[in-house]
């Protein structure tokens, strides 16, 4: 229908092209919307690409573990070990009596100081003093029968040349003279005996020292010889004493004769005493692997006491310098004994090793590591060959 103002024929064209611009339209918003959608969902997997490779970025760092490491200590210096010990006299006599009798005096007790050939304690000895009588009678009647048959010898050499004895009778005094001079020597050989054993009635201190026990009282029966009872005195030298300890066999190359150690002892604390290895047994105890070693303590000031207990230390030598590191940095495995060390490129090497010493917290190495390795201190557990780790900054 024409509009009035419209010239005739004017209205056709434009009702022909309103369809053709709006399915154009359709068209371009249709793609418009399409293309928009797949922008979204482009950057949508995009996003989600995205945040997957973080995530197992972020997972795969959170696993690298991470570690520290320590360098092995290589300082030189003494090695030590601590052995229980037992202290001893230097010198030390049981006095027994030689010959029996009755205490008749004591001079000295138990923790007396004395010096050699003081006078201890005294016995009263009757028999043996009727022995000496008995002795010095038979000596004297001895001398009298040589004198007999000497006068009687040199009657009888001075009758020989007349014939008026025969020479069988002057062979037979010769004879007899002979053996009463050999009575006489024995008769004085047992005197000089018993004299000797007299001296044995006054007891002396061989040596000086410290009478460490006493075992006899005034009046008490004596018994000659050391199997009737124990000991009347037993007389110590402590001016130095003797320092018995059991050396594992594993320690005895390295102590030789000469080698310092240090005494503790409980009753002074916080003091030291400087002993020296003297002898060793030679020898090994199959009981309990053990060497047995004797060192020397001085004692000027008689501090130490004999029978005592004492921490005995001995100061090791240690001619080459050895790796140490804590005991916490060792791996125990199916595979033995080995030591996480990581790499210049932050990877993890498990190197066997060996132990040379055990000092507890602190092990020295034998073999398997060197001076400059890395090792991982405390390695975490399930750590392998080959592992990425991450060094803690200290």
């Amino acid at each position: 229908m024409l509009r009035p103002d419209m010239p005739d024929g004017a209205g056709a064209p434009v009702e022909a092209a309103t369809p053709v611009l709006s399915r154009r339209m359709l068209r371009f918003s249709a793609l418009l919307i399409a293309g928009l959608a797949a922008a979204v969902v482009g950057l949508g997997i995009n996003t989600r690409k995205t945040a997957d490779a973080r995530l197992n970025a972020w997972t795969e760092s959170q696993a690298v573990p991470y570690v520290s490491v320590i360098a092995p200590d290589a300082k030189a210096r003494r090695i030590s070990i601590d052995l229980p010990g037992r202290l001893e006299a230097y010198a030390q006599a049981q006095l027994f009596a030689r010959v029996s009798g009755y205490l008749k005096d004591r001079h000295v007790d138990m923790g007396a100081s004395v010096k050699a050939g003081q006078l201890l304690a005294e016995i009263d000895a009757p028999d043996l003093d009727q022995q000496i009588m008995q002795a010095v009678a038979d000596l004297a009647s001895a001398e009298a029968n040589v004198e007999l048959a000497r006068t009687t010898l040199e009657r009888a050499q001075s009758l020989i040349r007349s014939g008026a004895v025969a020479q069988q009778t002057l062979e037979q005094r010769q004879a007899e003279f002979s053996n009463r001079r050999g009575l006489v020597r024995s008769a004085q050989a047992n005197l000089d005996r018993l004299r000797v054993l007299e001296k044995y009635k006054q007891i002396t201190a061989p040596f000086d020292g410290i009478v460490t026990a006493r075992a006899t009282d005034v009046g008490a029966l004596i018994n000659a010889g050391s199997g009737a009872g124990p000991a009347l005195f037993v007389l110590s030298d402590t001016s130095k004493l003797r320092v018995y300890v059991n050396v594992p066999q594993n320690y005895v190359p390295s102590i030789q004769i000469g080698t310092k150690a240090e005494i503790r002892m409980p009753e002074y604390p916080g003091r030291t005493f400087a002993a020296t290895v003297e002898a060793s047994s030679q020898s090994v105890d199959g009981a309990s692997g053990t060497t047995r070693m004797q060192l020397v303590v001085e004692n000027p000031r008689n501090e130490l006491m004999t029978g005592a207990f004492a921490n005995v230390r001995l100061i090791l030598p240690q001619p080459e310098t050895t790796l140490s590191v804590p005991a916490s940095a060792l791996i125990f495995g199916q595979d033995g004994l080995r030591i996480a060390v990581v790499g210049a490129d932050e990877r993890v090497s498990l190197k066997p090793v060996t132990i040379a010493r055990d000092h507890g917290r602190e092990v020295e190495i034998g073999s398997g590591i060197a001076a400059g390795d890395r090792v991982v201190d405390s390695p975490p557990d399930g750590i392998a060959e080959g592992d990425k780790v991450r060094l803690v900054r200290q």
